[in-house]
């Protein structure tokens, strides 16, 4: 069983957010069996500013529902969307 890379877009409630704190709480909640690559921020609009995860999952069913039910229940998110899954080589 091989790994992949996982991007997953959190989407915070409002443009006021404090993204440090969002960040702080997304690397405190990465599961066992997962690795945090990096945190990107992406400006949206008027304000807005996602944040990109970059996580390494194992390529199994179901590799990045853990993580994405772990980060819906993270304070000032709104949405979690799986953006890009790549394997790794």
């Amino acid at each position: 069983m091989g790994e992949v890379v996982a991007t997953i877009k959190l989407m915070p409630e409002s443009p006021e957010v404090d993204l440090a704190l969002v960040k702080e709480n997304v690397e405190k909640s990465i599961p066992e069996g997962a690795e945090l690559h990096k945190i990107e921020e992406e400006p949206i609009a008027f304000g807005l500013v996602s944040l990109n995860v970059i996580v390494v999952v194992d390529d199994a069913e179901g590799g990045t529902e853990k993580i994405e039910e772990i980060f819906a229940q993270i304070d000032d998110v709104a949405s979690v969307e799986v953006v890009d899954i790549r394997r790794l080589m």
